[in-house]
């Protein structure tokens, strides 16, 4: 397990008729806040802020493109631009189970991705996906531009 310490929120947080929406920085757009997508906006920012990972190296919720209508929930890319990471986002208090990680695990058979994280904002697990013998990562891949 990865140990996540978020650094301080700075997120723009607005109310409005549909209840508190979150600033979406990949997204560049305006997001309903549910707890969900308080774990998703934290781990990004962590991602960013902590693991040095560019904004423009991360896509954020979109479709699969294998005609399944399943989206993903962050999907990070190499320099060359191809799928490295996919991370699987749940709220705090749903449990990193064997339901999350065929979800993912589904994921990646469309993405092909080299690693594989799951995270509730409490834990993270990440595992590099070509190691399959070997228990969950205990650090936080390196990412090189």
């Amino acid at each position: 397990m990865i140990a996540l310490e978020f650094p301080a929120p700075d997120f723009k947080i607005q109310k409005t008729e549909k209840g508190h929406e979150i600033w979406d920085i990949i997204r560049k757009k305006w997001i309903i806040l549910q707890p969900e997508e308080w774990v998703r906006q934290n781990f990004i920012n962590w991602m960013m802020k902590v693991q040095l990972v560019p904004a423009a190296y991360i896509s954020v919720e979109k479709g699969l493109n294998d005609n399944s209508n399943k989206r993903y929930d962050i999907l990070v890319f190499d320099q060359s631009h191809q799928p490295w990471m996919i991370v699987e986002c749940k709220s705090s208090d749903v449990k990193l189970d064997e339901k999350v990680l065929m979800q993912i695990l589904a994921y990646h058979r469309t993405l092909q991705v080299k690693f594989i994280a799951i995270t509730n904002g409490n834990e993270c697990f990440v595992a590099d996906i070509k190691k399959a013998n070997q228990p969950w990562l205990a650090s936080f891949p390196k990412f090189y531009i």
